[in-house]
């Protein structure tokens, strides 16, 4: 009848439209290509990244026979963008044109380079820092192993090691004019190369410093803090020179990126890689492969700038209640995200100082929080925002009280069922008669088999005096529908629950089952909630639904082992709720007979 189908139906149809979901984000309509352009010099003061880059078609587009390798035109792109430094107005322009060729100018810092590095330890991050430029060049999580057969190979972030990992944070104030300036390309002085946040001390505080040599000094120093993923970036100006200075505070994203493979069988793979935005209203993925996305540019008041992962991001927070120019730009494979403050003014004698804030690490939703304004968002959760952070919330406090997440899911599955009894209780009764009269509705189907009219009438007529409601049993499957799909994205996305054991063989709940115990369980359990329900009167209908649960358990198979965990569950409470109402409504049909 219309329930049973329309309960298992509808739990096909939130598989399908997860996977429609991720395909569509994964594989959108392809955008015209770019046509490639001639770069000439750049103005000393107009020129854009655009302008500076000789062109941005992918290496595909390449013509047959050409002697340059990909791995070249990627070091070219990444030169080409690494020597592009903003103006203290916010565009950003090429310091040479031997940048644009892929050669960097004299004294230009480039990934390639070579320069002295600072060691920076605390107890949660392990990071290299360029003495050319003050560029982040690596940053270890030291909490969170890569894989969790290797505790000792911690998830690397920033990483200049090679073309294909590059990803570096360049940082600098930018000056106006042909004097030297403490930007990305800047030779930075330290008073030793290793430093580590010492045992009880709550920060860590690792100064640069530079001078032109003409009055202008500037102390750039990064603060580390016990147990955070966040730096502060702190800038000390002083100018004893006899003009004044103009400078700008700016911050830059360095990223190889390449399209991802996306594989069913790895859910991983699914998430947002890239970079985002939020512009102090609204928060936005950017397409870099999309003609529009990769020329954003936008003037930002209290917002944030990202370059995102699956469960890890990296941030840039300027500071408060000023504007600062964002912008994305892209060369190739390689892309440039980056903000730039308003310019200041630093009069002879005078003082001035900037200040920022980054973030390198997990996802860690109270950390995000603290550190920007809506920087949690960076845990994406899509379209069902709304229900899937008060879930994991939940799940969290759950946790706090329980110790383990698999539990925590149990849980906080029976509460949402709890939570919607009264509707399941109504939807139980109406299936539950609809059990006990399945003979009676037989016999009538055969009775009008050739006039469909008259079994139509014959039907809603039998449903009105058993007080049954057809539709009733779809409420039910239509509520756990956001919710299905929403412990999907917090299994996904919520980094708390990476390599999260549960017990036995279940070590990591945001990944498949390795031995596919769980989809087969679920599978059985979905096969006696259908045995459980009023068969469909149609042999046809009654096969098809029969396969239904192993159709389910296929698909589900490579699903997170916590999604799975919550299905059963679901189901499991669903056949027990629906085996007691059968009981009562079958006793209360022999009081009444009796």
């Amino acid at each position: 009848m219309v329930n049973q189908r329309v309960f298992l139906w509808l739990a096909l149809a939130a598989v399908l439209f997860l996977n429609y979901q991720t395909w569509m984000h994964d594989y959108p309509p392809a955008a015209m290509p770019a046509a490639a352009t001639t770069s000439s010099a750049p103005s000393a003061a107009g020129g854009t990244l655009a302008d500076a880059v000789p062109s941005i078609a992918a290496p595909s587009a390449a013509p047959a026979g050409s002697a340059t390798s990909s791995a070249a035109t990627t070091a070219s792109n990444a030169a080409a963008l690494s020597a592009a430094v903003p103006t203290p107005g916010g565009t950003v322009v090429a310091t040479s044109n031997s940048a644009l060729a892929g050669a960097a100018a004299p004294g230009v810092a480039t990934p390639a380079s070579k320069a002295p590095l600072l060691h920076v330890r605390t107890d949660v991050l392990d990071l290299d820092i360029s003495l050319a430029g003050g560029e982040l060049v690596r940053s270890d999580l030291l909490a969170y192993p890569l894989h969790k057969d290797d505790p000792n190979l911690p998830v690397r972030l920033f990483d200049d090691s090679s073309e294909d990992k590059l990803y570096v944070l360049q940082s600098g104030l930018a000056g106006g004019g042909s004097a030297a300036a403490p930007d990305h390309r800047a030779i930075w002085q330290a008073p030793t190369t290793d430093w580590k946040l010492a045992n009880g001390a709550a920060e860590l505080r690792v100064p640069l410093s530079w001078s032109d040599g003409n009055g202008l000094t500037v102390i750039k120093t990064f603060v580390f803090k016990r147990g955070s993923y966040a730096i502060d970036l702190v800038y000390d100006v002083h100018n004893s020179g006899a003009a004044p200075r103009s400078l700008a505070s700016y911050l830059q994203f360095l990223r190889h990126w390449v399209h991802p493979s996306r594989s069913y069988f790895d859910v991983e793979t699914y998430s947002f890689k890239g970079p985002a935005i939020y512009d102090g209203h609204k928060y936005r993925r950017l397409n870099v492969e999309k003609a529009e996305d990769a020329a954003f540019s936008q003037s930002v008041t209290n917002g944030w700038l990202a370059s995102m992962q699956h469960h890890f991001v990296s941030a840039i927070v300027p500071h408060a209640d000023q504007a600062y120019q964002y912008q994305l730009r892209v060369s190739g494979n390689d892309y440039l995200l980056g903000a730039t403050g308003p310019t200041v003014s630093v009069a002879p004698g005078g003082s001035a100082q900037f200040r920022e804030t980054l973030f390198t690490g997990p996802k860690l939703q109270s950390q995000l929080a603290a550190t920007g304004p809506e920087l949690d968002r960076t845990a994406d959760y899509g379209s069902l925002t709304i229900i899937a952070r008060p879930l994991f919330m939940t799940l969290k406090w759950v946790h706090a009280a329980v110790g383990n997440w698999g539990w925590a899911i149990i849980i906080v599955t029976a509460l949402i069922k709890l939570l919607f009894y009264p509707l399941s209780q109504a939807s139980g009764r109406s299936m539950a008669r609809m059990r006990a009269v399945a003979p009676r509705m037989k016999q009538i189907q055969e009775t009008y088999k050739d006039d469909r009219e008259k079994l139509g009438r014959a039907m809603m007529e039998l449903y009105k005096r058993e007080k049954i409601n057809p539709v009733a049993g779809c409420l039910p499957m239509l509520v756990q529908i956001p919710f299905f799909i929403s412990f999907y994205w917090v299994l996904l996305e919520s980094v708390e629950m990476r390599q999260a054991p549960f017990m036995l063989w279940v070590n990591d709940l945001s990944a498949r089952d390795p031995y596919f115990v769980l989809p087969l369980i679920m599978g059985a359990a979905m096969f006696a909630q259908f045995k459980l329900n009023p068969p469909p009167p149609d042999p046809m209908q009654a096969k098809v639904m029969q396969f239904m649960p192993l159709v389910m358990t296929g698909m589900m198979a490579w699903f997170p082992a916590g999604l799975v965990l919550y299905w059963i569950t679901n189901t499991v409470l669903s056949i027990a709720q629906q085996w007691r109402i059968n009981e009562v409504v079958a006793k209360e049909a022999a009081k009444l007979r009796s």
